[in-house]
C-alpha cells in the first residue's frame, strides 16, 4: 500500500468517475485503475464497483474511506512540519564552543541573534576541541566553534577569524615595563599558568626547551577563564587568545604583545554539511559568519 493508491481511491470516491479523478490527479485512466486494483489486492476486498452512473463505493469502501483520508491528512501534516523545519528558522539548535569563545564572544552575538530569530532556542555547551568535533560528527551538536586544524576529515570547517596569542601578566609586571613586544625566550624563567595540551602551552614548552630549561609551571588549569584569574592573582604569566585580553584594562592583569612570528590561532565554525542543518542551524551559522565578517573579534 502506498500514498498514490490511497490518493487514487479518495479522489475516485470524491468524484465518482475514474476519468475525472484521473485527470485531476494527472495520471492516465488505465494507470489509475491499476492503482485501485493494487490497493484492493493488498486489502483483499473490493472497494469500488463500476456502474453506468460511475464508480460506487462498496460497504468495505465506505468503511475504509475515512481511514484513508486520515492517513493522507496525517502524512500531509507531517510533510508540512518537516518543510517548516527545513525552511523556517524555529526550534532548538545545538552549538558547542571552546570556553574562551563561549565566555568572551557568544553572549553579545547570541543576544543579537535572538533579536532576529526569537523562535530559535540556542542550546550552548562547552568542551575541548576533541569532544566538540566528536559530538558534531555524532549528531549531538549541529555546530561547533573550535581552533584549526581539524582532527576529523568528515566535517566541514569555515574559518571565522585568526588572532595572535598574547601574554597575560600580573598588573605592574616587569614585562609590562619593557613597553615593547617580547620574545617567548624572555618568558621561559617566569612561573607559568597553563592548560595542558593547548597551543599556548606548547609554544611556551618549546621556548623553554630551546633554552634547555624545564618549564616553571605554577598552576595547571582546565579552563581559560580560571587561567586568566590565576594571572590576576599574581600566580604567573599565561599565553591567552587575543579575544580574552580585549577588556584587560578593566581586569587585574596587563597584556604584553609577543614578537612578530609568535603563536596564533585560527578559529572555525564546524558542521557535518549543509544537508544536515535545520533551518535554525543554518540561520545561526549564517548569522555568526556574517556578524564576524563585519566585526572581527
Amino acid at each position: 500500500m502506498n500514498t498514490e493508491q490511497l490518493k487514487a481511491f479518495v479522489q475516485v470516491a470524491r468524484e465518482g468517475r475514474l476519468t475525472v479523478a484521473a485527470r485531476q490527479l494527472g495520471v492516465s485512466q488505465p494507470g489509475l485503475s491499476r492503482q485501485l486494483q493494487a490497493l484492493e489486492t493488498e486489502l483483499g476486498v473490493r472497494l469500488l464497483v463500476r456502474t453506468p452512473g460511475g464508480a460506487v463505493l462498496t460497504d468495505a469502501g465506505e468503511r475504509f474511506l475515512p481511514h484513508a483520508r486520515r492517513a493522507l491528512e496525517a502524512l500531509a501534516a507531517g510533510t508540512a512540519e518537516l518543510g517548516a523545519l527545513t525552511t523556517t528558522p524555529r526550534g532548538t539548535v545545538a552549538l558547542g564552543t571552546l570556553q574562551s569563545v563561549g565566555t568572551y564572544l557568544l553572549p553579545e552575538l547570541v543576544r543579537a541573534f535572538k533579536d532576529h530569530y526569537p523562535e530559535v532556542l540556542p542550546r550552548l555547551s562547552e568542551g575541548t576541541h576533541e569532544e566538540l568535533e566528536a559530538r558534531v560528527a555524532g549528531g549531538a551538536l549541529d555546530l561547533c566553534i573550535v581552533n584549526l586544524p581539524m582532527r576529523r576529515v568528515d566535517l566541514v570547517a569555515q574559518k571565522l577569524w585568526e588572532e595572535e596569542l598574547v601574554l597575560a601578566v600580573p598588573r605592574g609586571h616587569r614585562l609590562t615595563k619593557l613597553k615593547r613586544p617580547v620574545a617567548l625566550a624572555e618568558v621561559v624563567e617566569e612561573p607559568l599558568v597553563v592548560i595542558p595540551g593547548m597551543a599556548g602551552t606548547h609554544a611556551l614548552e618549546a621556548a623553554c626547551e630551546a633554552r634547555g630549561l624545564k618549564p616553571r609551571v605554577a598552576v595547571e588549569m582546565d579552563n581559560a577563564e580560571g587561567l586568566r584569574r590565576m594571572v590576576e592573582r599574581g600566580l604567573g604569566v599565561a599565553l591567552l587568545p587575543g579575544l580574552m585580553a580585549r577588556d584587560h584594562a578593566s581586569r587585574g592583569f596587563d597584556v604584553v604583545e609577543v614578537e612578530k612570528g609568535g603563536p596564533r590561532r585560527q578559529v572555525a565554525l564546524v558542521h557535518r554539511g549543509e544537508e544536515y542543518l535545520t533551518a535554525a542551524a543554518r540561520a545561526l551559522k549564517t548569522f555568526i559568519v556574517d556578524s564576524l565578517r563585519r566585526s572581527r573579534p
